[in-house]
């Protein structure tokens, strides 16, 4: 692994930016000491399981809960009934504005009268044990008529297909284009065109802890505090405050530890409004904590996109226009707004000049759990249509793939470079900073591909079949409007920071560490980081969209800086000397040269913290701390190359690893270690996407894949070492220079791994067009080629 270090940027004081270090959260989690939402102490809490519905789609004709009421250890069985009269609307208000939308299908807390998926939640039984709960499940006599169920997107937006929520006009929930330039004259005067259509699918987040919710109710000062393992606690809060219809100050939403979000956990489900109605019914504390069925059937995920495309290209192989259709699978309702789908038709551009652009896209509803991002949040998708073009066309003009690329490459020169794209906020999609050729260049190079042709030509001669793939991609990061962070020091001492932002296993808190102590000269270790508690910052965000270090690291940066003025000037004042001759160092302003003529941090908090009758220092004004918003002015764009070798058996459908190279660009890199791990995680995720996870559904929607014994994920035998390299291109538009990092390995994975095994299979003149790219799949496409 080999990274390449930057120029400074930005204010900075310790010369902690930059370095690898180790993260402040792991030693806890190391020694078992984690705080994870089941891990919480709540001895005197109710347990809750719930029903959930058998079929893709039905109508609830009624539901007789008396017996399971009867059950031993039992407390309650609550339906839509008992909870409604605590909530403001039959349906939880939470889908995201849009213009794209043609109607809002807002999920439901309990099903009231029809359920629109497999595992939609019905019923709740609350018991002593969670055993008991689950045993009384069993009593509930629930009479449910079958209704027809939408399996298929593009089939359910056919004229006469059932509709999949019988309160809906039809199933095409939502319409768009992304549109620009003279794209039907460009194909008139093109001198080639290509057609391909792809169907791909995406899978869950699988996060290794599932969903968990704990909820206390507080008698004393009327409070109800609910510990959930959200991405977006201020967010949960929000709903919560709106559906309960209930003061901001009566709720406090706690993200604890968490064992992974990975997109899933940033969408607000049923359970986490069920739970807390509940304990405001019953005045009791409750926990519930998903089972690994429940996750494959209830947790939001990814699902299927349908690409027509077309591409017209002149006759050196450069982009002209591209035109299309895109069926976009919705799911059954709508927890994240049209994001999916329309990042995917606006990631299809990458690092490439495109001319002119039309695409058409349809949201259709189907009976599937609620569709919401998995990590890319369908950028793999977008990314996957435009690099399995480009190899289409590079095979047309017998040109190589690298040098296709090359010769569509939007420049360095070019950069900023404004797109005509309008993003969903109506702002300009324009790329802030990067050197494409150059990355591609590096990445070629780490990946061997100029002497890759003799090491396939010799793997042949011994009757193996490798192939090196490639692929390019670009990522919006840094999605705001802004985060919130303060940092305060008090009489103590002791350094606390606290933000909107929340952790889900990336670093958060050991970035925001890093950050402040960069500023301060004190070891991050130093430093307490609370993140993801409303009742430590009162607005936030939280963690989605590679975010984190863009906005809630700059806020932090500029925070930091401001206390650190404060206290240079307070110590002025106390000290009786310039604020230029003193210097911050192992928490204390001393002079310059004279180390013994020093205030510590904890004196001069103490001293502008304000003893009653005496004055403060003068001209400071109180407390040893600053609170920052810092707004993000546009999306940053981070982007890299990929390189895959790998080795496909052609009697088996089996694809091994050879080797696979990174080099990522995110800008200014905070700590090199951190990104390493988000950049190798991302591939794994995206390995899994490409050749093994597939939510396979029969024609009535039940699903098919509710284990890991036949849904797959990627594993330490199947993943790669990964080698990644890092560029430095700093953007303008924040001032510690930094983009995004967490999702951009899953971006461009599926793409160059399809691309490697197709190279491999050239002999047989395989063409590699839907994922997931299974044994039994690649096997169909070698039996047909021959």
């Amino acid at each position: 692994m080999t990274a390449a270090s930057g120029s400074g940027h930005g204010a900075s004081s310790g010369q902690l930016i930059g370095r690898r270090m180790t993260r402040v959260e792991d030693v806890p989690l190391l020694r078992g000491q984690g705080r994870f939402v089941d891990d919480l102490p709540m001895p005197d809490a109710l347990h809750v399981a719930f029903l959930r519905s058998p079929l893709a789609h039905g109508r609830l004709k009624s539901i007789d809960v008396s017996v399971a009421r009867t059950e031993p250890g039992v407390h309650a069985v609550l339906t839509f009934a008992d909870l409604r009269p605590l909530l403001t609307s039959d349906r939880i208000p939470q889908a995201l504005p849009s213009g794209a939308l043609r109607f809002d299908v807002d999920p439901q807390v309990l099903v009231k009268d029809e359920a629109t998926y497999v595992g939609e939640p019905i019923a709740m039984v609350v018991a002593q044990s969670r055993r008991a709960a689950e045993d009384a499940l069993a009593s509930i006599l629930l009479d449910i008529e079958p209704l027809p169920a939408v399996t298929d997107p593009c089939a359910g937006l056919e004229p006469g297909a059932p509709k999949a929520r019988m309160d809906c006009p039809d199933n095409l929930v939502a319409r768009q284009s992304i549109d620009y330039g003279d794209v039907d004259g460009a194909f008139a005067r093109a001198a080639h065109r290509i057609k391909e259509r792809y169907r791909l699918h995406k899978g869950g987040g699988h996060s290794i802890e599932t969903r968990g919710i704990a909820v206390r109710p507080d008698p004393v000062d009327d409070t109800l505090t609910i510990y959930a393992n959200t991405q977006m606690p201020h967010r949960a809060k929000q709903l919560l405050v709106a559906a309960l219809g209930i003061a901001e100050s009566r709720i406090r939403v706690v993200a604890p530890d968490s064992g992974g979000g990975f997109g899933p956990k940033a969408a607000f489900h049923p359970e986490e409004l069920a739970l807390p109605a509940a304990a405001l019914l019953l005045g009791r504390p409750l926990k519930w904590v998903e089972d690994r069925r429940e996750n494959f059937v209830a947790t939001v995920g990814e699902r299927d996109q349908d690409w027509d495309m077309e591409a017209a290209f002149d006759a050196e192989g450069r982009l002209l226009a591209l035109r299309g259709k895109l069926c976009h699978d919705h799911g059954s309702c709508t927890p994240y707004g049209v994001a999916l789908a329309y990042n995917a038709g606006t990631n299809v551009v990458g690092p490439y000049v495109l001319p002119t652009y039309r695409l058409d896209i349809n949201w259709c509803l189907t009976n599937f759990v609620p569709c919401a991002p998995t990590r890319g949040a369908g950028r793999p998708q977008g990314m996957y249509v435009m690099e399995r073009l480009l190899d289409a066309i590079a095979t047309k003009l017998n040109v190589p793939r690298d040098e296709i690329r090359r010769r569509n490459m939007i420049q360095p020169s070019q950069m900023p470079y404004p797109t005509p794209i309008r993003q969903r906020d109506g702002s300009t999609m324009a790329y802030d900073s990067g050197d494409y050729p150059e990355c591609q260049r590096r990445a070629l190079e780490a990946g061997g591909w100029a002497d890759f042709p003799a090491r396939q030509a010799a793997a042949r001669r011994e009757g193996r079949y490798v192939g090196l793939g490639l692929a390019n991609y670009v990522e919006a990061t840094g999605r705001g409007p802004f985060e919130s962070a303060s940092l305060r020091i008090g009489a103590s001492g002791k350094i606390v920071v606290t933000t909107g932002a929340s952790a889900q296993g990336q670093g958060t808190k050991s970035m925001l560490a890093q950050l402040a102590g960069d500023v301060l000269n004190v070891p991050p270790d130093s430093i307490t980081v609370v993140a993801g508690d409303t009742a430590g910052t009162a607005m936030g965000f939280g963690a989605f969209a590679s975010r984190q270090t863009v906005t809630a690291g700059n806020a932090v940066h500029r925070a930091a800086i401001e206390v650190r003025e404060k206290a240079l000037k307070a110590a002025a004042e106390m000290l009786e000397a310039s604020a230029e001759d003193l210097e911050l160092k192992d928490g204390a302003v001393q002079v310059k040269g004279v180390p013994q003529m020093r205030k510590t941090l904890a004196q001069i908090a103490h001293a502008i913290g304000g003893v009653p009758g005496f004055a403060l220092p003068n001209g400071v004004t109180p407390g040893l701390a600053s609170s920052v918003d810092f707004p993000a002015p546009a999306l940053t764009y981070c982007n890299g190359t990929h390189v895959c070798e790998a080795e496909v058996d052609p009697e088996t459908g089996a694809v091994r690893f050879i080797s696979y190279v990174v080099v990522h660009d995110s800008g200014r890199i905070i700590n090199p270690m951190i990104v390493d791990g988000q950049v190798m995680g991302a591939v794994a995720h995206g390995i899994g996407a490409t050749l093994y996870e597939w939510m396979r559904f029969d024609a009535d929607g039940q699903p098919q894949t509710v284990t890991y014994g036949d849904y797959l994920l990627p594993s330490t035998d199947t993943v790669p070492r990964v080698d990644v390299v890092h560029m430095e291109t700093p953007t303008p538009l924040n001032p510690l220079g930094v983009k995004g990092a967490a999702e951009s390995g899953t971006i461009a994975a599926p793409a160059a791994i399809v691309s490697a095994v197709e190279d491999a299979l050239k002999p047989f003149g395989v063409r590699i067009r839907d994922l997931p790219l299974t044994p039994e799949r690649l096997l169909t496409l070698i039996r047909a080629a021959k």
